[in-house]
């Protein structure tokens, strides 16, 4: 009979007040159990958005079990549909509840890479053995270690930001005292609507390679648009080369695409929830997008990508030797600018047939 200090309240499967898989799927308790994972290590991460840096912030996951096998990772974050559930093993999204629960609970390692200052704030609260990242001191934000320092400066000056030459991951790791070695990028994938959609696709495309056509980039930086012509024109020319391109969008782009999809005779699916839109894209072999959100999920899902920049430092992404950025022939001088400071905006000095070249060149 077990009694109450037979409970194994550090293993991996306690659930609290409820009970456990294992009690559920195979009628075990404590006494009897062997699925008994005893956790070693608790990890807390705080990422809260937005969506892209999230996913970019993925790899630490890979690292911190490679670093701590037997541990319990929590993350929190505003975007939870986005983390795979299946690689960490708490995901809380930011409201009181989670606060409530992260502030009353004690953690070995907690981690914020969010300069936000609630995030900085909260970190300086938690109870936690070693805490990397961005903290709250003095009313302001500061680092949890000197680690933390770089990454804080270049955010702070645009001389530094513009000389680094330290990709994002490879920042992130650093601030947790780690050397990048590579590890992927992870997401939540829907496996059933993968399949569902490469069905659908494979059908159209009839052996084609699929190209995806990623159209929008969201409000928040206009000078990353490509203009509706040249995304036309690099429709009509990877047709013409033998690919299968797809436009690609959310709903801000919605009528955009139909408009562009009737003018290229070029496929448009429509625009879906976000695991839909990561399902789809998922079924494409190239994608062709600007610095956005799609950049992230095609890395995160292994995609070939023809990368458009030209406010950020180039530096900065990691393609993992997938992709390829192309940029102005001249360089861009409006560094993460919302207006461009030439008559004509850089974006519309990278042309399509330069674009059209580089997704051939990675299709051999």
């Amino acid at each position: 009979m077990i009694s109450i200090q037979d409970v194994k309240y550090d293993c991996k499967h306690f659930r609290g007040g409820i009970p456990c898989k294992p009690n559920k799927q195979f009628d075990v308790n404590c006494l009897n159990c062997s699925h008994y994972e005893p956790i070693k290590t608790k990890i807390l991460i705080i990422k809260l958005g937005a969506l892209g840096d999230v996913i970019r912030s993925t790899p630490l996951i890979e690292r911190f079990r490679k670093e701590y096998p037997s541990s319990h990772i929590t993350w929190l974050t505003l975007s939870p549909d986005i983390l795979p559930k299946d690689k960490i093993d708490e995901i809380l999204k930011l409201d009181f509840y989670s606060i409530f629960n992260v502030e009353n609970s004690q953690f070995d390692i907690a981690v914020n890479l969010d300069k936000d200052k609630e995030a900085c704030i909260l970190l300086k609260k938690i109870s936690a053995t070693n805490k990397f990242g961005y903290t709250w001191e003095n009313g302001h934000i500061a680092q949890a270690t000197e680690k933390a320092e770089h990454k804080l400066l270049t955010g702070y000056f645009d001389d530094l930001s513009k000389s680094n030459t330290k990709n994002y991951i490879q920042e992130i790791f650093e601030i947790c005292h780690f050397e990048f070695n590579g590890e992927d990028y992870q997401i939540n994938l829907n496996d059933k609507l993968s399949a569902s959609w490469t069905e659908k696709l494979t059908q159209l495309a009839q052996g084609k390679k699929i190209v995806g056509l990623n159209t929008g980039c969201g409000p928040r930086w206009n000078t990353r648009l490509w203009k509706d012509e040249y995304w036309i024109e690099t429709a009509i020319q990877l047709k013409n080369q033998g690919f299968f391109p797809v436009f690609l969008g959310g709903e801000l782009e919605h009528e955009k695409n139909q408009r562009l999809s009737q003018q290229a005779n070029v496929f448009y699916p429509g625009h879906f929830s976000l695991e839909e839109f990561i399902a789809l894209t998922n079924t494409c072999d190239t994608i062709i997008t600007q610095v956005t959100m799609m950049m992230h999920i095609a890395t995160a899902l292994k995609k070939k990508m023809v990368l458009m920049n030209t406010i950020f430092n180039p530096y900065e992404f990691e393609l993992y030797g997938r992709g390829v950025i192309v940029g102005p022939e001249n360089g861009c001088d409006c560094y993460y600018g919302n207006s461009c400071v030439h008559n004509e905006p850089c974006m519309l000095s990278i042309l399509p047939e330069k674009v059209v070249q580089a997704a051939q060149n990675l299709s051999l």
